[in-house]
């Protein structure tokens, strides 16, 4: 075999041990996407509409994951979870005569909830994002309801707004304590009689 047959033999066998390396990352690739997109839900097409790019978005959601494994997470005990269970109930009362004192003794209660279970204190949106990685379809809805807070501080959000913010909020509430989402819980009453503001 003459020197320069062995070259060109040499040139296709590196060549396609690089297309095979790079189908095989790009597999690698697609199936962490696919494995953090079903993670994630919601909050990884957040995410990837924040960025505009899927590559960006998996180094985001998945540094996310490495953080979450080094929390120091806890169980809340018997007293803990019955007295925020207490508290929560109050919310839902309290929504009934006064809304906006309702949202934001929800948006409290959920800051300290988070905190008790072991998430890190400090900025909200860094809190969400912890909480994200377990509970992606309740931090979801969480954000909307930080959201509508805000507006409501500003004198921009009806009764509507709340009763959707507060039940926003009970669904995370359910979750760090361990029930479902889903699970059937008293809805807030539309109630308000304040001047200016929409009824429903």
């Amino acid at each position: 075999m003459s020197s320069t047959v062995l070259i060109v033999v040499i040139v296709v066998v590196v060549i396609a041990l690089l297309a095979l390396v790079a189908f095989s990352w790009s597999r690698i690739g697609r199936r962490r996407s696919e494995r953090l997109r079903r993670r994630f839900g919601p909050e990884y097409d957040r995410r990837l509409a924040e960025t505009g790019d899927p590559a960006e978005t998996d180094r985001i959601l998945a540094e996310r994951v490495k953080r979450h494994r080094g929390l120091q997470l806890r169980d809340l005990d018997d007293h803990e979870r019955e007295t925020f269970e207490h508290r929560w109930t109050e919310v839902q009362r309290e929504f009934v005569d006064d809304p906006d004192r309702a949202v934001d003794h929800a948006d409290t209660l959920v800051d300290e909830l988070m905190s008790a279970r072991g998430y890190p204190v400090g900025e909200p949106s860094r809190r969400a994002d912890d909480v994200s990685v377990d509970h992606p379809e309740a931090v979801h809805r969480y954000r909307a309801a930080r959201a509508l807070a805000a507006a409501n501080r500003k004198r921009q959000a009806d009764t509507e707004d709340l009763r959707e913010a507060v039940t926003a909020y009970r669904d995370l509430v359910h979750a760090l304590l361990g029930r479902g989402a889903g699970e059937p819980a008293e809805q807030p009453p539309t109630h308000d009689t304040r001047p200016g503001r929409t009824h429903a």
